[in-house]
């Protein structure tokens, strides 16, 4: 069987799939290679997170997996399809409707408030503005933040800004949350919160979720957790 039948293989049974997968930066004269050879396949409704030291290439992998960055070599298959066999604006509306981030920071649009910050993505993607208008006020009602939605991030806690980044990764219904260190910049108060916030709306909307954290007790409340180190990845048991 070659690797394009492979890879097919995998597809069928996962979401994703990373086959042989390398990733190297150029630094100065020399190159880094940040992840090495790495397989690994993400089940579709699973909760998988990832683990490491700084450095280790945990968020290299989540940009690979996010098609944000390719691949040096290898392959990263998501839904069927080789990411870094698609063009710019192909891939950007691939990601935009099957892809949800949320990052340590909560990247939102100042000029914008939280309901309009949320209704972003699906705006791009051609959803009429009164169905979106209508779901993003159910997700931020739901998160809490129904007196909050026409507060612009200035005006909003941190805690309360990563509950509008949550809202705004799940408006187009993606099969994928990806989520890099979400709790990272918060205090333990308001992680705690975020971290049981994100974990409920990922299963009662029935998502797949792949989180990068350094905290090993948030980690362990995924369904199974990955270390990278040595430029490779295995599951801890």
């Amino acid at each position: 069987m070659n690797s394009n039948q492979t890879i097919g293989a995998e597809t069928d049974k996962a979401l994703l799939v990373f086959k042989q997968v390398s990733k190297e930066y150029a630094s100065g004269e020399k190159r880094l290679m940040i992840l090495e050879g790495l397989d690994f396949s993400l089940q579709n409704g699973s909760s998988v997170a990832i683990t490491g030291k700084s450095g280790s290439g945990k968020s290299t992998m989540l940009n690979l997996a996010g098609g944000l960055d390719i691949p040096t070599s290898g392959s990263v298959v998501f839904l069927g399809r080789n990411l870094a066999g698609m063009g710019d604006r192909e891939l950007s509306a691939f990601r935009n409707r099957h892809i949800g981030f949320v990052f340590q920071s909560h990247i939102l649009l100042d000029d914008f408030s939280a309901l309009e910050n949320v209704c972003i993505p699906s705006l791009i993607h051609g959803e009429p503005l009164p169905v979106v208008r209508d779901r993003a006020s159910r997700l931020l009602s739901r998160v809490g933040l129904e007196d909050r939605i026409n507060h612009f991030p200035q005006k909003l806690s941190g805690g309360e800004r990563q509950r509008v980044a949550i809202c705004r990764a799940l408006i187009n219904n993606p099969p994928l949350i990806i989520a890099d260190e979400p709790t990272g910049s918060l205090d333990e108060e308001a992680a705690s919160h975020i971290e049981n916030l994100l974990m409920d709306m990922v299963r009662e909307e029935g998502k797949t979720l792949l989180l990068v954290t350094h905290d090993m007790q948030f980690a362990k409340r995924c369904g199974s957790v990955y270390l990278l180190h040595n430029r490779n990845i295995e599951e801890l048991s």
